[in-house]
C-alpha cells in the first residue's frame, strides 16, 4: 500500500519528515545557542506589546504604563488559564458516560 505524500514547496517531505527536520533543527540550535538569548527579541516584543495596548499613543508617564502594563499582562494570563480550566472541564465531560 503506498501513502499519499502532500507537497507544499517542501521538496516533497511528508509530514513526519517535515517534524523530523524541525526538530532536528531546533536541538542543533539549542545545542549551539543560549536559549534565553534567542527568544529575548521576542519575549521584549511580547511584553512591549502590553505597554502599546494600554498606552498606545505614548502619553503615560513610564512608572504609569508599567504600572498598567503589569495589570493589563496579569489580565491576560489569567484568561489564558480561565480558557484552560474550561478546555479540561469540557473534556473530562465529555469522557464520562452520560445516564445513571
Amino acid at each position: 500500500m503506498t501513502t499519499a505524500r502532500r507537497t507544499d514547496g517542501d521538496g516533497g517531505l511528508g509530514r513526519v519528515e517535515r517534524s523530523l527536520r524541525g526538530r532536528i533543527g531546533a536541538y542543533r540550535l539549542h545545542a549551539t545557542h543560549d536559549s534565553g538569548q534567542t527568544s529575548a527579541p521576542g519575549r521584549l516584543a511580547f511584553l512591549a506589546s502590553f505597554e502599546l495596548l494600554v498606552d498606545p499613543d505614548g502619553l503615560l508617564p513610564p512608572a504609569e504604563r508599567a504600572r498598567r502594563a503589569a495589570h493589563a499582562r496579569s489580565a491576560h494570563f489569567t484568561r489564558l488559564a480561565y480558557l484552560s480550566a474550561r478546555a479540561r472541564r469540557t473534556r473530562v465531560a465529555r469522557r464520562r458516560p452520560s445516564g445513571p
